[in-house]
């Protein structure tokens, strides 16, 4: 690939959509989504999702491609998402791939085949998980392979059942399927965004308020009128989940607020803890002055 790919990646909240939308402005390049949660339709509020009109003409792809009935799965995004990439490159522009969700970013820069899946076995942890909760699964991870138990987060049922699943398919830990880290497909730059973590605390609290201020319950009232309830991974995306235990009288509004709060400071911690373990990554503060120019410094060095 002769046009050489950058990718903005880092914890929620840092500011890496405008600076995205920056180097594809400056450098003629078109922007792919690398955040799970943004390919749903009718997720736009509480997944942060630029409006059209926000997005200065730029073409943006791997946006609303999935209903939010469909299950999100990184095989299949790595697939289609790879496919725009080098799309966008034979065509002689700049793919700047945007977003935070981790495991897709491994997905799609990494040399990563994904293990066969069986309906049966799956459907067998998923039984589990149906029926004892989160710390069945977690239990039976624990027995068959306690490295992957202790890796994956405890609450994270649907990554445990697939671990389940692939312990059992091919007698071996979780962790052997996982991708090496070596050099990023195509070349990729990769940038990442971060800030003070009381500033970015802050910025959380600001983004959140304004969701929950800007119509993110209705969102999610309307989305449930095409399903949103029955969907496997949109149904659990930060914010919705919560304003759907709150229509569901678990607890109320604030408590919904609070709660997607502390989710999301909960999730960049470990967007960050991610991130920073990987040397490829050329960190830059969101806050700078000239993040933007030391951006492009960075992507411009041979």
């Amino acid at each position: 690939m002769s046009v050489r790919p950058i990718a903005v990646v880092g914890p929620t909240a840092t500011g890496k959509s405008d600076l995205g939308l920056d180097l594809a402005q400056r450098l003629g390049g078109e922007i792919v989504n690398i955040d799970a949660m943004q390919q749903y339709r009718g997720m736009d509020i509480g997944t942060a999702k630029l409006p059209v009109d926000e997005r200065r003409g730029i073409v943006h792809h791997q946006l609303d491609v999935l209903d939010v009935t469909e299950t999100a799965t990184v095989a299949n995004y790595q697939r289609s998402a790879r496919a725009d990439v080098e799309d966008i490159a034979a065509r002689g522009a700049v793919p700047v791939i945007v977003g935070g969700s981790m495991m897709y970013v491994q997905s799609l820069l990494d040399d990563w085949s994904f293990p066969a899946t069986d309906p049966q076995v799956r459907a067998k942890w998923e039984a589990v998980l149906a029926e004892g909760g989160v710390a069945a699964v977690h239990a039976e991870l624990t027995r068959a392979d306690p490295q992957a138990a202790a890796t994956i987060l405890p609450t994270d049922g649907r990554r445990m059942v697939r671990a389940l699943e692939v312990v059992e398919l091919t007698g071996m830990p979780f962790a052997a399927s996982a991708p090496t880290i070596g050099e990023p497909r195509w070349g990729t730059v990769i940038l990442g965004v971060d800030r003070d973590t009381a500033e970015l605390d802050d910025r959380i609290a600001l983004r959140t308020r304004a969701m929950f201020d800007g119509g993110l319950v209705e969102e999610v009232r309307a989305l449930t009128e095409v399903g949103l309830r029955e969907g496997v991974t949109a149904s659990r995306a930060i914010g919705y989940a919560q304003v759907l235990a709150a229509m569901d009288g678990e607890y109320d509004l604030d408590e919904a607020h609070e709660r997607t709060l502390i989710g999301t400071r909960r999730y960049v911690r470990r967007q960050r803890s991610w991130f920073r373990r990987d040397p490829r990554v050329h960190w830059l503060d969101g806050a700078d002055d000239d993040l933007t120019s030391l951006a492009l410094t960075i992507v411009e060095t041979p």
